[in-house]
């Protein structure tokens, strides 16, 4: 893509292609001549756009483009609409460009592939890290990628999905003191140390797990540098809480060296809390650093959502539970019936 710099000069150049056009077309209907050699048809026009931005330019947006100006010579017209992007669409719009993403928050030549990943991929978590300035994007088959604020790809898993025991992942999130990404899958626990100085990434995979885990995030609340706290739900109504140090994972002794990529570890050796708060699945988990609590919901009409402190998950005193009709998510319910929660 261009420099700041450089695409403001290909505005420029834009804009003047765009009034010469117009005034020519203009002098045409007055019956103006016009030298042949100056006149600029739809191919010179979109040679020149070519020019100005890069072969990448599509040819039906351009096409479009300069069919709106011939046909009006006073429309309002927007360089991005080159790019795909229009602000009013109308019947005479070819169906072609209908179809293409109207949404101009990255150029249509921006496609991010992998040779492993064949068939058709879901989203499923979008973490943004504040701190880092990044966002963490997870996939149902096991790609994970790290964006910058600029929508660049920084970092890159391969899918992890080609190992035959490992199957879809469910949720993600970033280790703040230990930054790595963790995510979960249905019977195992990674972490992606996407920082590794070796020639590969360092990928560790905890395992077993006994139920199916659904939802994970990260306990802000950790004052250890070198260890963080996870929280995870499953399909039995469990809430796990997971404490990874930097002695878990190796992270001092493997530093420079050429990891294998994947490391399985025995869950066995991880310290985990758990206690069961639903009588169905827990779909969803979030901790609140302003309340220093956690939240869990279920479809569960008896213990919807559940909202304590963490050192609740290993004793038995009771929790705070809430009651939401059955089928109903807890935190639209309670956004929609404006309840507020605060500290204490």
């Amino acid at each position: 893509a261009p420099e700041l710099p450089d695409f403001k000069n290909a505005l420029k150049q834009f804009q003047k292609l765009v009034e010469k056009t117009v005034t020519q077309k203009t002098k045409r209907r007055l019956g103006l001549y016009i030298e042949d050699e100056d006149e600029i048809d739809y191919d010179r026009f979109y040679t020149t756009t070519q020019t100005i931005f890069g072969p990448e330019i599509k040819h039906h947006n351009v096409k479009a483009f300069f069919r709106k100006i011939s046909n009006n010579l006073d429309a309002r017209t927007e360089w991005c609409e080159i790019f795909g992007y229009f602000t009013e669409q109308s019947d005479t719009m070819p169906s072609q460009m209908k179809e293409e993403n109207m949404v101009f928050l990255l150029s249509e030549k921006q496609k991010i592939t992998h040779a492993v990943v064949k068939r058709r991929d879901v989203i499923k978590s979008i973490v943004k890290v504040p701190h880092l300035d990044f966002t963490v994007i997870s996939s149902q088959k096991g790609v994970i990628t790290i964006f910058n604020n600029q929508n660049i790809l920084l970092y890159f898993s391969y899918p992890f999905y080609f190992h035959q025991d490992t199957p879809w992942i469910t949720g993600c999130d970033f280790l703040p003191q230990l930054k790595c990404v963790v995510a979960v899958t249905e019977r195992t626990i990674i972490i992606w140390d996407y920082k590794s100085e070796s020639q590969v990434n360092n990928c560790f995979v905890i395992k077993p797990v006994k139920n199916a885990l659904l939802c994970v995030c990260t306990v802000t609340a950790s004052d250890h540098l070198a260890e963080d706290n996870v929280l995870m739900g499953d399909d039995k109504g469990y809430i796990h809480l997971l404490t990874v140090t930097s002695d878990h994972l190796g992270l001092k002794q493997s530093k420079g060296k050429k990891e294998s990529q994947l490391q399985v570890l025995d869950s066995k050796t991880f310290n985990f809390v758990k206690r069961k708060l639903h009588d169905d699945w827990a779909v969803k988990v979030k901790y609140f650093s302003d309340l220093n609590c956690f939240g869990s919901c279920s479809p569960d009409s008896i213990h919807s959502f559940v909202l304590d402190d963490i050192k609740r998950l290993g004793d038995n005193l009771p929790l705070k539970e809430f009651s939401v009709p059955r089928g109903v998510n807890a935190f639209t319910y309670c956004r929609k019936a404006k309840v507020i929660v605060t500290g204490g």
